[in-house]
């Protein structure tokens, strides 16, 4: 009888042991960078206004041979956007050139840390810098407007 108990109470702390995971499920995917490109005197936005064809956008990664980086052209309701998510998935650094028709237009620079604490994954940016163009951030929607002259 000892012998089945002890074999009950081996049975039952086995199955309750530490399997469980307490971190559950944590996942913070990295930001996802707009920018709207506007005129600087009359604030209209160049794709809207036609000066800029969507077709005629390109965006390279200076740091690995001027590879093209994939984005999408947001087109709704007259709201025209540039938008790039593929930044900080990785631990990476980005030197972005982005170019209308082969005219330069801002240089994007970033430097993406990706990190793990307390079972949940996320990116820390140590530098976002955006050259060659003035601009402002729109901090209610996220998105950069890039200023043109």
């Amino acid at each position: 009888m000892k012998k089945i108990h002890f074999i009950l109470i081996l049975v039952t702390l086995l199955f309750q042991s530490c399997l469980d995971d307490d971190c559950g499920e944590c996942f913070s995917p990295p930001y996802s960078f707009a920018f709207e490109i506007v005129d600087k005197t009359s604030g209209e936005n160049l794709f809207t206004n036609g000066t800029y064809n969507a077709e005629d956008i390109t965006i390279t990664d200076s740091l690995n041979d001027d590879e093209p980086i994939t984005f999408t052209f947001i087109s709704e309701n007259e709201y025209n956007i540039i938008d790039i998510s593929s930044i900080g998935w990785q631990t990476e650094i980005v030197d972005l050139t982005i170019a209308v028709s082969d005219t330069l237009i801002f240089n994007f620079y970033v430097d993406a840390e990706r990190n793990t604490a307390d079972c949940c994954s996320y990116t820390e940016y140590n530098e976002i810098t955006i050259s060659s163009s003035e601009f402002e951030l729109d901090t209610e929607t996220g998105i950069y407007i890039i200023l043109v002259e």
